[in-house]
């Protein structure tokens, strides 16, 4: 029976598998076996028992480890014991020879760690790539730009998506400089002196993670200092916050009254149960919903590094539960966010009609920067043009006719210039080639990646 949704609901297949009980037990059994090898190289143990032990790796099933761990209630000894029974003559003796649980645990925690941040890395590359075909493909269609949720001066949507392409360009440089920290392992043995592996610990620990293809700790005690993990998920947190970010502002723009943007609907998706005509953002609801989720997890990993002095046991069960929640969930958000982004739709019609909503409102900076550049004091003029727009609204007039009354700004500003300062597609600065310059950069920078 399915009691989560993730069992169900939320998560790709590829991200599922990085977690699930047959993958963790394989890294688990690929750690003893490097550590096995490693301590062969050393003349530790015998090069024939290393041999026997890297057999078992398809041999070792999780239903026998469960079974020996409800006898011995010990997770890791479970493994160990499931190992050494695949193995011939007296191999078995020397599995995790040196080693503490954590040693083996942690190490095998940072292998799925990896294949989670290369999924990443693929998506992350994927959806940058679309936010700056985005950037691209609407560098020239201006908008209204909004503070407060009120209309300013114009914008494009062109520097909307160039603004998100930068910020997942940071999250990708973030997670290159975190990946060395991330992903180490450890063979310290119980309270981190490595005093089971003598004066081979330090090699030995470096020729393990060789095999592993991870990095090492430089020290530790009995386990993975948690500062690390807390920066991974922090990371995670920090991605889905901006595709939360990129939700909302789709989410709003596709508000009825404003009907800029909308998430792809398919021909026969029904919006509500009671509503036939409701064509709901569910999408990106849910990106901001699982978000929170996500976010929810920083608290938790960074108290799991408050440990009692070498190591207790108060981390492992929380983190049963966040790696693989914060991993898949996050997943599941750069899947959707891929999937809203693709299929975005806009409307030209309803984009260029809230742009003159306000009839030259919105253009007021525009002619107070002009009276200024023509003698006129930058203080003074915003108060002309603000007595003007008040004006305006009350008397419900375009903002071009109540200038054009004005007998001090009609006295430096001619029809025409009036005419062309509330143009709002002649106002939008240099938002055209800040996205082109954004994009060539982020071209050159990742090359064939996007």
């Amino acid at each position: 029976m399915s009691i989560h949704p993730i069992e169900y609901r939320y998560g790709t297949p590829e991200m599922k598998a990085v977690w699930s009980q047959e993958r963790r037990l394989e890294m688990l059994v690929k750690t003893e076996i490097a550590l096995s090898k490693a301590e062969a190289d050393l003349g530790m143990i015998p090069k024939s028992a290393a041999t026997e032990i890297e057999k078992t790796l398809p041999l070792v099933k999780w239903e026998r480890v469960d079974e020996i761990e409800q006898e011995i209630n010990h997770d890791m000894m479970a493994v160990v014991k499931a190992i050494s029974e695949k193995c011939k003559d007296d191999a078995g003796k020397w599995v995790h020879f040196g080693a503490t649980s954590n040693d083996i645990l942690d190490t095998a925690t940072a292998l799925q760690f990896k294949e989670a941040v290369s999924i990443f890395e693929a998506k992350l590359y994927r959806l940058l790539s679309i936010l700056m075909c985005r950037g691209e493909e609407h560098k020239n269609t201006v908008c209204c730009g909004r503070t407060h949720g009120q209309i300013g001066v114009p914008t494009t949507y062109g520097l909307k998506f160039a603004i998100w392409a930068s910020e997942m360009d940071r999250h990708i440089d973030r997670l290159g400089e975190l990946k060395p920290r991330l992903l180490v392992g450890q063979m310290t043995g119980a309270v981190g002196t490595q005093a089971a592996f003598g004066k081979n610990g330090i090699e030995l620990q470096k020729k393990t993670m060789e095999y592993l293809e991870i990095g090492s700790v430089e020290v530790s005690n009995q386990l993975i200092q948690r500062d690390r993990h807390a920066e991974f998920v922090m990371w995670m947190s920090n991605v889905v916050t901006t595709l939360d970010k990129i939700g909302t502002e789709i989410r709003s723009m596709q508000r009825s009254e404003i009907a800029e943007l909308e998430e792809g609907f398919g021909k026969k998706q029904v919006g509500s149960s009671t509503m036939p005509h409701k064509r709901n953002p569910i999408k990106s609801e849910q990106i901001c919903g699982l978000a929170r989720i996500v976010r929810g997890f920083i608290e938790t990993e960074l108290l799991n590094n408050t440990l009692w002095d070498e190591r207790d046991l108060t981390n492992s069960s929380s983190e049963r539960i966040v790696f693989p929640e914060c991993t898949i969930l996050t997943d599941h958000i750069l899947n959707l966010s891929i999937n809203v982004l693709e299929n975005l739709r806009f409307n030209s019609g309803n984009i260029q009609r809230n742009l003159e909503l306000l009839n030259g409102l919105n253009m007021g900076e525009a002619i107070m920067i002009e009276l200024t550049l023509r003698g006129v004091g930058r203080q003074e003029a915003h108060e002309l043009v603000r007595e003007s727009a008040m004006k305006a609204v009350e008397e419900n007039k375009h903002f071009r006719a109540v200038l054009l009354e004005n007998k001090e700004i009609s006295a430096v500003l001619t029809k025409d210039d009036i005419e062309n300062l509330v143009n709002p597609y002649k106002y939008i600065g240099t938002a055209v080639p800040q996205v082109e310059n954004l994009v060539l950069k982020l071209k050159k920078k990742h090359g064939n990646k996007v």
